[in-house]
Order: C-alpha cells, then structure tokens, then sequence
C-alpha cells in the first residue's frame, strides 16, 4: 500500500545535485508531493521530500539515491510523529479560576442553580454550557482513510484531526468517541445513549453498507443533526467542484447525463446529492449488488463501466482503484473528476490529452472544506437535522469562494468556513 513517506536526503551542494535525486525519484515511478529544504550547511543541504511510496516494495529507491555522487538518504522525518505527541488536542477551561468565589460560582455549591435551570428548561443547556458547540465524532475504525477496517484505537489519530480542524476553523469543540464494535444496532445504541453531551453528531470511518442503516437510525431517533461525513462532507465539496468544472467546460450539469463510478458511502453520498440539485440523470456502476440495489432504490441507473464511459457526460470516480479509467475509454469532451486519494482512476494529463473538456482528481477536492462549517452552521442555526437545502447552500458557496483557476477554494481560509456557516446557517432559517 503507498502511503506518504516523508524522507530527508542530503546532497552536495552543487549546480545539478538536486535534479539528479528527483530524476532518479521519477526513474523510479515516484511522485513528489512535497519539497522543502530543512537547513544548509558546510557545503551540504539536507531536504524533505514527501513520496507517494510502498515503504517495502520501494526501498530500491534508497540505494538508487544513496549510489549518486554526493547523495545520501539519512532518514525518515519525524515532523509528522512530532506533531502528534501527546494528541492534537486538549480540552481547556474558559474561565480563569482565580479565586474561591469563582470556584464557587463554576462548581459547588453555584453550579446547582444552573443544573435546576436546565431540568426546568432543557433548551437553556445552549446558553450555559457548551453543549452547542460540541460535537461527537463517532468511529468504530471499519472504513479508517484509504487503509480499511484497522479498528477503532488506530483511527483515534483521524479523529482528532477531525477535533483540531472543528476547533482551527469553526471554533467548535470535537470530541473523539471510539466504538469497539461493528453491529449496527450496537453501534446506534451506544451514540443514542451518549448522544446527550453533544450539539452534534457526525459519524465519521464507519464502512458501508453498515454506515447508511446506521445514519438514518441515529437521524430518525435523535433531535440533534447527525451527518456521516463520508457521505454527506465528500458530496457538498464534489458538487462544489462539479459546479466550476462545468462551467469552465460550458456545460450545465442539470442538462448532463451524470456516471458515478464506485457506490460506498461517498458515490451513494454524492449520487444522492446530486440528484436534489437538480441533476436527474444519473448512472452508477458498482461491482457489489447492494450498492446496485441501493442505487435503483433512489432512481439512479445501474451500469458497466464501459457503459458510463460511452454515455456519460460527467464522471466522477471514487473507487480507490487506481488506473481504473484507461485513457481510451475517454470520449471527447466529457468532464472527468477522477477523486480517489492517492491515486485517482486516471491522471487528469492523461485524461485531457484523451479527449475530455476538463479533468481533475481528489488532491484538492478536500472534505475539510465541507464539515467545519456545516456543522458551525447547523448549531448556530439550533436546527436538529441537515437538510439537502443546507448542503445544496454550502455547496454553492464553496463554488463561488473558488479562485479562478481553481476549483474548490482554500481550505486554510477560515472566511470560506464563516461563509459556508452562514449559508447554511440561512438555508435553516429559510
């Protein structure tokens, strides 16, 4: 399996050295995502270059640079490791506790007017605690990236990147819930029961088909909004993404003929997505027969992949199979939003110089866009559900914040974030 490998490499430092260590990189079937020198001295500069790489089945790649004049691998980084010691995240107190009184106040014996307030009037739990800017962020480790069903505790590390992004960008306290178990009825029963402490709920890794029979439970039973992000995140950011690839390649996507190749969680999400906004013809092809009786179930058009190839006007693909879409399979002028990380079904060079109008894949078609301000939004709304009209509102938003070149915008702007908030912080008043 290829996973980022961040690597440090120390080179002469003379015209021509560098270019020989990436040439001998790409000699080697690697692709670079990231290059940065770390410091430079006596005549030596020491670089990070982060690899797409099968840490085993790629360790040739060591020797080839090691055996290059003036070249020597010294390592593997730590940065990465670094900035996870000790977790991403902690849970601070907003009050100074400075004094008795204040402590008095905060705890006993203050705190149980405030506890008698909210058993009078449970909706004031908002305005006295932090209940409205809380969200459970559930797992049970079956579905964790692009690695699988790794368990629970190995995608603790996920969750709590999910935690420091709600906090960087929304201001929103994320809290990792890990769930050793896989039974769907478990699983809903054990976030009802805590589903109390939270704003929110998003659910977050949970395979599919188990993750739908899961959310809808959880969404029927609770008053608060429930959202799996690997449905509902992924399909406001792609229609984000389809809306400006359409546009560039003068089409309209309400007129098109959609193929969405792979339906987990997120093709069912973005199909389903899709189809409110409009865009009712819709194919998908899928190899298991569930995700093909799911797909009939919300009137979508089960096909081959040959099929969509030769019909559809837009493709998108998130099947995780990397080359699944060869180059001749392409027709003329199809938009082709190839999303599988870290490697789409088809290069989108190579899918361009085949014939389609535009081509892009997943690198910067990012979830983080799409979660931080649904959720600042739906609890700033107090609104108990996600409707298609908030995420429909979010996706039309991070279209128009997109650069001109680009599809999606920044993900690191916390202005796209307030502003995403804000639609669908309006989309639930309306």
């Amino acid at each position: 399996m290829k996973i980022p490998e961040i690597l440090l490499i120390e080179s002469d430092h003379k015209p021509g050295n560098l270019s020989k260590i990436l040439g001998v990189i790409g000699d080697d079937g690697l692709t670079i995502e990231h290059l940065t020198m770390v410091h430079r001295e006596g005549g030596k500069s020491v670089w990070e270059l982060t690899l797409e790489m099968d840490a085993e089945a790629d360790r040739e790649v060591f020797e080839h640079i090691d055996a290059l004049p003036g070249a020597k691998v010294l390592g593997r980084s730590d940065r990465v490791f670094n900035r996870h010691a000790g977790g991403k995240i902690q849970t601070v107190s907003r009050v100074n506790i400075e004094s008795q009184q204040v402590l008095r106040d905060i705890y006993t014996p203050g705190v149980a007017r405030v506890c008698l307030a909210i058993q009078d009037d449970p909706s004031r739990a908002y305005d006295w605690t932090n209940v409205g800017h809380t969200v459970a962020i559930v797992t049970n480790g079956t579905a964790i990236l692009g690695l699988g069903n790794i368990g629970a505790l190995p995608g603790l590390p996920v969750m709590e990147g999910k935690a420091a992004l709600f906090a960087a960008f929304a201001d929103l306290t994320g809290v990792p819930i890990l769930l050793d178990c896989t039974d769907p009825a478990e699983v809903i029963r054990v976030v009802a029961a805590i589903a109390p402490s939270f704003g929110g709920i998003q659910l977050e890794d949970i395979a599919a088909p188990e993750c739908f029979e899961i959310e809808q439970a959880l969404v029927d039973k609770l008053d608060i909004p429930v959202l799996h992000d690997d449905q509902h995140g992924t399909a406001v950011v792609t229609l984000a993404a389809l809306i400006n690839a359409c546009e560039r390649a003068d089409r309209r996507p309400e007129d098109s003929v959609i193929g969405q190749v792979g339906l987990g969680a997120a093709g069912i999400g973005i199909v389903r997505l899709l189809q409110h906004a409009g865009m009712k013809q819709v194919m998908g092809a899928d190899l298991n027969e569930g995700a093909q009786a799911r797909l009939r179930s919300m009137g979508g058009e089960v096909a081959t992949l040959d099929e969509i190839m030769g019909k559809a006007d837009i493709v998108i693909s998130t099947t995780g199979v990397k080359g699944l879409i060869k180059p001749e399979m392409v027709r003329e002028g199809q938009v082709i939003l190839a999303l599988s990380n870290p490697d789409p079904e088809i290069d989108p060079g190579d899918a361009l110089l085949a014939g389609a109008s535009f081509a892009a894949d997943g690198k910067g078609i990012n979830n983080v866009l799409g979660f931080p301000g649904l959720f600042r939004g739906v609890l700033d709304a107090r609104a108990n559900s996600f409707t298609d009209a908030m995420l429909i509102a979010a996706a039309r938003t991070l279209a128009s914040l997109a650069g001109e070149h680009d599809l999606v915008p920044d993900p690191l702007d916390r202005k796209v974030h307030d502003a995403v908030a804000a639609a669908v912080t309006a989309a639930a008043h309306q």
